[in-house]
C-alpha cells in the first residue's frame, strides 16, 4: 500500500512531537522530513528521549523541503512564521496542514485586529478550509489548505455546536469558562508557565482579549447563521495536558432534556471521536487520546444549558485532529492511527 510522504516542519515543539507521536504508528504515513531551524542536525530523540530507538531521524532546516517529494506537510510553527511558509509553497505540489491561527479567521482584517500584526498572504483566505471535521468533513477532503483549529475553539466549538446549529439558544448568550494545561503555551519558557507561578496555583488569563474568543464567535455564527457573540475566559490549570470547556447558554423558546440530549445525539451519532456521557468528563478521560467527551443538561431553576467538553489540548486540540484532517484528506478511514485508548491514570 503507498504510504504518504510527510513532512513536519517545527517539529521540536509539542505540537510537531506529538504529531510524531501519531503519525510513527499510522498504517499510512511515512515520515521523510523534520525540521527545527535551531536544532538542525541534531537526532529528534536527542530532543524527545521517549522516541529513542523508534523515531531518530535528523532535524533539517526547513529549506531542505525544496529536496524532498511531499505528498503533506503539517506546519507546527508559531502564528505568523506560518504564513510566510504557506506563501512560499502555496503552489508546491504538496497539501498543507497548518497548525497555527494564520488561516482560522474569516479575513485579514479580522486576523491583525486580534493577533496585532500583518496579515503577508491574504490570498490563503480565500481557499483555506477550517479543520473541524464534524461541521467540515466534505470540504476538507478536497482542501489544499487545512486550517487546524485551535485547541480551546475546538473544546468550545464542539460543546455548543448542536445548540446553535439547532438555534435552541440565543446566540448572544453563550459564556464559555475554560481551564487548560500549560502545554498550551507551547514548549518555549514562559514566566507565566514557570514552575513557581503554575505550581499549586490557578488563574485566569487574557481576560476579553483572548484570540481564540473571535474563532470561536466566529465558527458558531456560520454554524447558527446568526452573529453569535461570545464571552471567553481562559484559566491555566497546573497539569501539562488537557482542556475542561464549562459552556453556559439561554434557551431561546421552549425547551426540555430531551431536546437538548436529542440534538446532541443527532448532531454526534456517526462521529468517531465525540463520545456523549452522562456524567461531566474529566481531562484524564480522554488523555492522550483524540476523544472529546461532552456532556450537557438543562438546569430548569436558572433556564441555562450546561455543556462541559474535555479534550488532549496536545491530539484533539491540535496534532489529533490534523491527523484526522490528513486523514479525510487523502480518503483513508477517519480514525486511522487515532484508536489509542485514553491514559488514565
Amino acid at each position: 500500500m503507498h504510504k504518504l510522504k510527510i513532512g513536519i516542519i517545527g517539529a521540536t515543539g509539542y505540537t510537531g512531537s506529538e504529531l510524531i507521536r501519531i503519525l510513527h504508528t499510522h498504517p499510512q504515513a511515512d515520515i521523510r522530513l523534520l525540521t527545527s531551524e535551531s536544532k538542525a542536525g541534531q537526532k529528534i530523540s536527542d530532543i524527545y528521549p521517549t522516541l529513542y530507538g523508534m523515531v531518530d531521524q535528523l532535524l533539517q532546516p526547513m529549506a531542505e523541503v525544496k529536496n524532498h517529494e511531499l505528498d503533506v506537510v503539517f506546519l507546527a510553527l508559531p502564528h505568523g512564521a506560518a504564513m510566510n511558509f504557506v506563501k512560499d509553497y502555496y503552489d508546491a505540489s504538496f497539501r498543507i496542514i497548518d497548525l497555527s491561527g494564520d488561516f482560522r479567521l474569516s479575513s485579514p482584517k479580522v486576523y491583525e485586529e486580534w493577533y496585532g500584526m500583518d496579515h503577508i498572504f491574504p490570498q490563503g483566505f480565500e481557499t483555506a478550509v477550517y479543520g473541524l471535521p464534524e461541521m467540515h468533513r466534505a470540504r476538507i477532503r478536497q482542501a489544499k489548505l487545512v486550517a487546524n483549529p485551535g485547541c480551546y475553539p475546538t473544546a468550545s466549538i464542539l460543546a455548543t455546536y448542536p445548540l446553535v446549529k439547532n438555534q435552541i439558544i440565543a446566540p448572544d448568550s453563550i459564556i464559555v469558562d475554560a481551564k487548560s494545561g500549560i502545554t498550551g503555551a507551547g514548549v518555549k519558557p514562559k514566566s507565566a508557565t514557570h514552575f513557581t507561578n503554575v505550581h499549586d496555583n490557578f488563574k485566569p488569563y487574557a481576560v476579553k482579549t483572548h484570540r481564540h474568543t473571535v474563532e470561536i464567535q466566529e465558527t458558531l455564527s456560520i454554524a447558527s447563521g446568526l452573529e453569535a457573540t461570545v464571552q471567553f475566559t481562559p484559566h491555566l490549570l497546573p497539569i501539562d495536558r488537557g482542556i475542561i470547556a464549562t459552556v453556559y447558554s439561554q434557551p431561546q423558546g421552549e425547551v426540555s432534556e430531551e431536546k437538548i440530549q436529542q440534538a446532541y445525539e443527532e448532531a454526534y451519532a456517526d462521529e468517531p471521536f465525540i463520545r456523549l456521557r452522562q456524567q461531566p468528563p474529566s481531562v484524564k478521560d480522554v488523555r492522550g487520546s483524540n476523544f472529546c467527551d461532552i456532556f450537557t443538561t438543562y438546569d430548569a431553576r436558572t433556564r441555562r444549558i450546561i455543556t462541559v467538553s474535555a479534550i488532549d489540548n496536545l491530539v484533539k486540540g491540535a496534532s489529533g485532529q490534523a491527523a484526522h484532517n490528513m486523514n479525510l484528506m487523502f480518503g483513508f478511514a477517519e480514525n486511522s492511527g487515532l484508536q489509542q485508548v485514553p491514559i488514565n491514570p
